[in-house]
């Protein structure tokens, strides 16, 4: 298993870095929060998971330990692959998903695309007790690259545009969540982007 990879950022794309690792680049897929910290040129040091399959060897990036644990225990449940596991940490931190399965809230699964319903209920039921209880959001948790320089309207519109919607949906939904972040500066507290990106996707799924 390939527990992590650490060198130069090469390239960034929508949804993968290259990070070149002795002189080789290792292509990841990334989170789109995760990608919004790194730059190109600068050392980053990414967890990874590395999913076998007959015909392909792919990484999968996170910020941390984590969100790596988490998104391998979620493949754990029937029906959960790699997207579905990564685009699940994409829009909700672990801690999320593990109060949200602690719990029983059907909505918070829901908000990622390509849960429904249904599907939010089957989860619920395979992931009892098996992600653990919340040990809260900002423990254990290192940052990659340049987060802290990120501003929390930069990370968003990364994510967005890495979950597939257009520049102008990605503006819109931005500005749509803006005056939740400016309450959250005003009480003197950092805007949370999971939270922020999961009130602009069900704003999003509203508009279409």
């Amino acid at each position: 298993m390939i527990a992590f990879v650490s060198g130069p950022v090469a390239a960034l794309a929508p949804t993968s870095a290259v990070i070149e690792v002795g002189g080789v680049g290792m292509l990841v897929q990334c989170t789109p929060a995760t990608l919004a910290g790194l730059r190109i040129g600068q050392e980053a040091k990414i967890a990874t998971s590395l999913v076998v399959r007959e015909d392909s060897l792919t990484l999968y990036g996170f910020a941390d330990d984590d969100e790596r644990q988490t998104f391998e225990l979620l493949q754990t449940a029937s029906g959960v692959g790699p997207r579905l596991a990564q685009a699940m940490i994409a829009v909700h931190s672990p801690d999320t998903l593990r109060v949200a399965v602690a719990t029983g809230d059907e909505k918070t699964l829901t908000a990622v695309p390509g849960i429904g319903k249904k599907g939010a209920q089957k989860l619920l039921l395979e992931l009892k007790d098996r992600l653990g209880e919340p040990v809260g959001s900002h423990i254990g948790r290192q940052g990659i690259g340049t987060p802290l320089s990120v501003s929390w309207n930069d990370q968003l519109h990364a994510a967005l545009i890495g979950l597939g919607y257009a520049t102008r949906e990605a503006d819109e939904a931005v500005a749509l969540v803006t005056p939740q972040a400016e309450e959250a500066i005003k009480a003197g507290e950092e805007p949370a982007v999971p939270r922020l990106l999961r009130a602009a996707l069900q704003s999003l799924n509203r508009t279409r």
